[in-house]
């Protein structure tokens, strides 16, 4: 089981790819489980055609105690689809909430139940403290993955971001796995973005072109993998699903010398 976080700045569009990417991973055949970590609770909803999936916070409030059923929903090619929740707004903390979902889907035993072949954890990514870090520091994610554009907070955020990683690769968690370019056509993006990965011990392992087929696909609310699976972006986003599988055992940046 390969499992995967995604972090990104809020409004980057990472959902928008993670859904894509699971959407692509589950045409190539793979058993996948997308999990949104954010309090929007909105990371599923184009897997859901749409709809939005009862969280796992909400379903502890309102019945106490859970079944697997109560939360794990089955979305496009049956990719298996949780939502985290946040608490009730102005009261308590979303990161916390994050912590108590990764608590309930392991006492019931979701992962061994479900046997994804690809977990991937959609992860709000403007900070990375408490429950926000659980991906990286708690051991569910081997790698962390982040969406970026070539805009100066995004690129502040995805520093942020791998600090926190690196902080945690010495204790033996999950590793900086690169970056994802998700285009915003601002002006020299692709060497911003290149160089930032240089900086940051990393690479540029996908880029994603701003292309209107997104807003469309959304629209209709499908991935554009479901909605278009003969376009170019589709193409585009099947070939950084398979860049990420084949990346997989890539050594750490720091142990390979970079």
């Amino acid at each position: 089981m390969e499992k995967i976080a995604i972090y990104g700045k809020g409004g980057i569009g990472k959902s928008t790819v993670t859904s894509n990417i699971s959407a692509a991973l589950g045409d190539m055949g793979l058993k996948v489980m997308q999990i949104g970590c954010d309090p929007k609770s909105d990371s599923t909803c184009l897997l859901m055609h749409g709809r939005r999936i009862p969280t796992v916070l909400e379903q502890l409030r309102e019945k106490g105690d859970v079944s697997l059923a109560d939360i794990v929903f089955r979305g496009y090619h049956g990719i298996a689809c949780v939502e985290a929740g946040g608490p009730t707004p102005g009261i308590g903390c979303a990161g916390r909430g994050i912590i108590t979902a990764f608590d309930t889907l392991e006492k019931l035993g979701a992962y061994e139940e479900i046997q994804p072949d690809v977990v991937l954890y959609d992860v709000l990514g403007d900070v990375v403290c408490g429950g926000f870090a659980m991906p990286i520091r708690g051991g569910y994610a081997d790698r962390v993955l982040i969406v970026t554009s070539g805009e100066m907070m995004a690129m502040y955020a995805a520093g942020n971001i791998v600090t926190a990683i690196r902080n945690f690769e010495k204790r033996g968690y999950a590793r900086y796995g690169g970056l994802i370019l998700n285009c915003r056509n601002v002006e020299d993006e692709y060497k911003k973005v290149e160089q930032l990965a240089a900086e940051t011990g990393g690479s540029i392992i996908g880029v994603v072109p701003r292309d209107g087929l997104v807003q469309k696909a959304e629209s209709a609310d499908k991935t554009v993998v479901e909605a278009w699976p003969d376009s170019e972006l589709t193409e585009v986003f099947r070939q950084l699903a398979k860049s990420i599988l084949e990346n997989q055992n890539a050594a750490n940046p720091e142990e390979s010398g970079v």
